[in-house]
């Protein structure tokens, strides 16, 4: 169990971050984003929508929760609200077939270019493509969950649990199946 995050400790942070923004610290809600993106950031993907779909979907799920900020009572809370706003999103945009263009970087277009040589985003890119083509032949149940634990500082598995539908208990025995999976298509020969 020692690679499972002291839930207390975490669900104690985020209410002191909860409490903070609500009093107007905008340090504190920019941590609540940093922590909490990821997780919202992979439900959206989860729903099989593009990269700039899902991260429009999770700048409206944090649009929605300045608007609602006073209703969220615990962490935990905060939490599966945003998770369950993420959710409904992603199906509302999937449904209805909508595909919104992203604005054009006019704003960034005289900054300089800190970006990776053309070489090294290659292999970046062939790299994630090997990953992520492998991932797509794991089980949809493991396609979620490495979605979220991979992407996530510190998961919480009660949130995990809730999102995924399954026992908090599981997710841990589940992950190491699920990796061990994963590593199997990877490198068949190192089985």
């Amino acid at each position: 169990m020692g690679d499972m995050p002291d839930t207390s400790l975490h669900h104690a942070r985020i209410a002191d971050l909860l409490e903070a923004a609500r009093d107007g610290d905008n340090k504190s809600l920019g941590e609540l984003v940093d922590e909490l993106t990821p997780l919202l950031w992979h439900i959206a993907r989860g729903q099989g929508l593009d990269r700039d779909t899902s991260s429009d979907i999770v700048q409206t799920a944090w649009l929605k929760l300045l608007g609602s900020l006073r209703e969220i009572r615990t962490p935990v809370a905060l939490t599966s609200w945003l998770v369950t706003v993420t959710r409904r999103e992603a199906w509302r945009v999937r449904n209805a077939g909508r595909m919104e263009l992203p604005a054009k970087d006019v704003l960034f277009a005289d900054l300089p270019d800190a970006a990776p040589t053309p070489e090294e985003q290659r292999v970046t890119q062939e790299r994630r493509r090997m990953l992520w083509h492998a991932v797509g032949q794991l089980s949809e149940r493991c396609q979620q969950l490495l979605r979220i634990i991979a992407f996530t500082r510190r998961p919480d598995y009660d949130v995990v649990s809730v999102a995924l539908g399954m026992p908090r208990g599981s997710i841990g025995p589940t992950r190491g199946r699920c990796l061990a999976k994963l590593r199997d298509v990877l490198h068949p020969d190192f089985r």
